[in-house]
């Protein structure tokens, strides 16, 4: 099949194509026939959910502009009160050639039921992982097709995996307004009869070499292969072509290993030198292309070696900042690709070679900028606050699709499945509950074996690669007392409990894994002019130069302390009523961005470095 004489998507009046606004949805394996079905989409709300089908939908009242939630501003809705229910429907075109037309969805929250043409299409479960659906039997012929999506957010269910949106009606504390139905992009694409439908990449770098899998889907056919091309800029690196058994592929691609370590360092990803591998995919039947995509992946390997975060091999001092990924006109949603783009910029300039995705599964468009311009990420799952069987079951679904979705991703470096026994309160004294934690830490590294987790980030570990602290206490002095050459691990382990909590919990000493200050900070200023009029947060400052100040000499006491092989600063921007951010929710800097850098850049020791 030719896809390049596949006709597809024609505009429908009143329903904008925003594709160019918000990036190619997927990055890692991106065909050229595709369309965004964002934009302008009828909007209901259902709050008694008297309706079951579309057909039940007696009045559309309003109109959203998807992806923003309709708790956004951006939506055009900005209705942040109790929502059970919502329902959206609009209009597409697409013109009927032999292959297969696919719809996508990026992130409905929290479940969604999909028709078209009033046909039940799709069911899913988990506000933050996407899903898909083949939709070719149900077009009709020619004209107009319509797509109706009822999306289903009990506000009070704790029991669901809900990250920082507040089950109050008002943001409470440290939790944020809500967010119902679609937020992110919605999309089609056409495909072959016989198509690649996943590619998943694995970096060896102890081999120099790229694990690559891929699946196929549709039609059973004969004498299919794949054909691969990996490329470096002008340089290619690897040009093969494989025979699919089974609808699988799964290979070992050898790159040329020029030996010497500095001419090796040149092909490593890393934040200082985020080295990409494009890769140019075809599956062939015979010699006949029938499908054609893009994909790109990293040579670069994480882990720990005893007391130190690694990074290719060679120890690494994680420099992070906390964020929690909201903006004020469009909540979780980002207002567009330029905006994702900027935030891993701006991370990057105020000296920070990571970020702590807090709570939040990123738009993916953020996972590809952190790839390309050189950012390292640790993805968080959003936590549940009950802790009940329903709640376990949803988070091992949506957990394991998360992996699924970000495994490739270079700069993604450690899964994080609990945060602050957020969801497992009784962490220390219920068994059912360490066991909780200690499957999903046991689950993530079956998923993925190639990176470090972190079973409950900040204390009360049972199940850990990493030894995370969460530590607010201002007093720089009562930090180095705590953390300081001085300091007695044994101690900290046993008698210390920052956030009144215990770091290792019974019968799971520290068995020499690195430690990391993965919350700290906190310090809450508001400059006039900046956005996020309230001020909270852990502790306080008058005026921008007792801002700088203190956050230097949190810098400087963190950075030089030996115990620590990383760190995580509180936070990225002021994020609603929390004004504790290094800039304003606007991304306005607070203090000279220079003057951040300078500061979190700052050299540690040779004995600091532990190396």
């Amino acid at each position: 099949m030719d896809m390049s004489n596949m006709r597809f998507m024609e505009p429908v009046p009143g329903a904008a194509d925003t594709s160019g606004r918000f990036g190619y949805p997927r990055p890692q394996l991106e065909r050229a026939q595709w369309s965004s079905l964002n934009g302008t989409w009828r909007f209901c709300i259902d709050n008694e959910r008297r309706f079951r089908t579309p057909r039940d939908v007696d009045a559309w009242p309003r109109t959203i502009e998807v992806p923003f939630p309709p708790e956004s501003r951006a939506s055009g809705i900005a209705d942040q009160g109790y929502h059970q229910a919502c329902w959206y429907q609009r209009e597409f075109a697409v013109a009927r050639d032999e292959g297969r037309v696919i719809l996508h969805f990026g992130a409905v929250d929290y479940s969604a039921r999909v028709w078209v043409n009033d046909t039940l299409a799709a069911v899913h479960e988990g506000g933050h992982t996407p899903f898909s659906v083949e939709i070719t039997a149900l077009l009709g012929e020619g004209g107009l097709q319509t797509v109706t999506v009822c999306a289903e957010d009990d506000p009070h269910d704790l029991a669901k995996p809900r990250g920082k949106q507040d089950w109050e009606r008002e943001p409470h504390s440290i939790w944020y307004p809500r967010t119902t139905g679609i937020w992110q992009t919605v999309w089609l694409e056409v495909v072959g009869r016989t198509y690649v439908e996943s590619v998943r990449w694995t970096p060896r770098v102890e081999d120099f070499a790229i694990g690559f899998e891929a699946r196929v889907s549709g039609d059973a056919a004969d004498d299919l292969s794949i054909d691969i091309r990996l490329s470096c800029g002008e340089r290619l690196l690897a040009h093969d072509r494989y025979r699919v058994v089974d609808r699988d592929v799964d290979r070992s691609i050898a790159l040329p290993d020029p030996g010497i370590e500095d001419f090796r360092n040149r092909l490593l990803w890393s934040p200082e030198r985020p080295t990409l591998i494009d890769a140019r995919i075809r599956l062939l039947r015979g010699d006949e292309v029938i499908d054609e995509f893009t994909s790109y992946t990293a040579l670069r390997s994480v882990s720990v070696l005893r007391d130190r975060f690694m990074l290719n091999g060679r120890p690494y001092l994680l420099r992070m900042v906390l964020d929690q990924g909201y903006w004020p006109e469009s909540l979780l949603a980002a207002p567009n690709d330029a905006a994702l783009r900027r935030d891993v910029e701006l991370a990057k300039t105020m000296g920070f070679n990571g970020v702590r995705k807090h709570q939040k599964i990123e738009d993916p468009r953020y996972l590809y900028w952190a790839d390309r311009l050189g950012l390292m990420v640790w993805e968080e799952m959003p936590s549940a606050y009950r802790f009940t069987p329903t709640a376990v079951k949803r988070t091992v679904k949506e957990w394991t699709e998360v992996i699924a979705r970000d495994y490739s991703h270079p700069c993604i470096v450690v899964w994080v499945p609990f945060n602050e026994s957020w969801g497992v309160p009784e962490l220390a004294s219920v068994g059912e509950q360490r066991h909780a934690v200690q499957a999903l830490y046991h689950l993530t590294k079956t998923l993925d074996p190639t990176r470090p987790v972190i079973g409950n980030d900040g204390w009360e570990s049972c199940a850990t690669d990493i030894i995370g602290i969460h530590d607010y206490d201002a007093n720089t002095e009562h930090m180095r007392q705590r953390y300081g050459p001085e300091s007695n691990t044994e101690e900290l382990f046993d008698r210390r409990r920052p956030g009144g909590r215990v770091l290792l919990l019974d019968g799971y000493p520290h068995r020499g894994q690195p430690i990391m200050l993965t919350e700290f900070g906190g310090v809450a200023f508001a400059p006039e002019g900046c956005t996020g009029a309230d001020i909270w947060g852990y502790s306080n400052a008058d005026h921008a130069e007792e801002f700088a100040g203190k956050f230097e000499k949190l810098m400087q006491t963190v950075i030089h302390t030996p115990l620590f092989s990383g760190f995580c600063y509180t936070q990225f921007a002021d994020t609603f009523q929390e004004s504790n951010g290094l800039l304003g929710a606007d991304r306005s800097p607070k203090i000279p961005l220079e003057r951040i850098a300078s500061a979190t850049r700052s050299r540690r020791s040779h004995i600091a470095c532990g190396v």
